[in-house]
């Protein structure tokens, strides 16, 4: 009889033991799927957050495309998840598919919602007059680097205040550094060059500004922060991954 009570015991305290098992693995289960839930609801908030500036500050109407904006975002996340970016905030674009009569750069504060510049910016000599068409990595050749780079620090040149640009992109804008690629303010980079022409200067390559939002530009998107060069055939590099 007692050994019949103690069989019954010990059964009681094995289901009991699983129960408890299958209980606490529950209890697991529910917050591993909980966490990855709230990861899931805020990284989605995150995309769709970003993915909102575009309409929130109309850039269609300001004629950048869905498409450079896209690919922009991409990079600029990609750049951020690696921890290259010391600035996270400041996203700038060069739309090279406009014309160059058309205000093509636009500086975006993508966590505040605001355009802080939109302004012209040149092409390379070799890349078209007023349509950019043709793009290079090789020096000397004068021509435009298409994708992304991260600024640096500026310095005082032969075309007065200047930005470095370090091209991230093997085979697309690697060789910036090399080709001396900086963003600078030049006097052909402005309306009155429009008017007479009907299209702007044209640099060696460089991002030019005009003259008199030069240093401004520069001084909110240097040191750390992501720039992103556009036109309709750029493709990411091998090296250099989004989406």
């Amino acid at each position: 009889m007692q050994l019949k009570n103690y069989i019954n015991l010990l059964g009681i305290c094995v289901l009991s033991v699983a129960f408890m098992s299958w209980t606490i693995n529950k209890i697991e289960s529910v917050n591993e799927e909980k966490i990855t839930s709230e990861e899931n609801i805020l990284s989605k908030k995150h995309s769709s957050s970003i993915e909102y500036v575009y309409d929130s500050l109309q850039l269609n109407d300001q004629g950048l495309s869905q498409e450079a904006f896209d690919y922009a975002v991409q990079g600029f996340e990609k750049l951020g998840e690696e921890g290259l970016l010391n600035n996270d905030s400041v996203l700038t674009i060069i739309d090279f598919d406009q014309p160059s009569y058309q205000k093509r750069l636009y500086v975006i504060d993508i966590k505040n919602f605001k355009i802080l510049f939109n302004t012209l910016v040149a092409h390379g000599r070799n890349t078209g007059k007023e349509i950019a068409q043709f793009f290079s990595n090789t020096n000397e050749s004068h021509k435009s680097s298409l994708g992304f780079y991260i600024t640096e620090d500026t310095y005082k040149g032969s075309k007065g205040y200047s930005l470095k640009l370090k091209g991230l992109e093997k085979g697309i804008n690697n060789n910036a550094y090399r080709r001396a690629i900086v963003m600078h303010g030049a006097n052909y980079v402005s309306e009155s060059f429009i008017n007479a022409q009907g299209y702007i200067g044209r640099s060696h390559g460089c991002p030019a500004v005009p003259v008199e939002l030069n240093k401004p530009i520069i001084q909110t998107i240097k040191n750390g922060s992501c720039l992103f060069i556009y036109n309709k055939t750029y493709r990411p590099s091998q090296g250099f991954h989004i989406g």
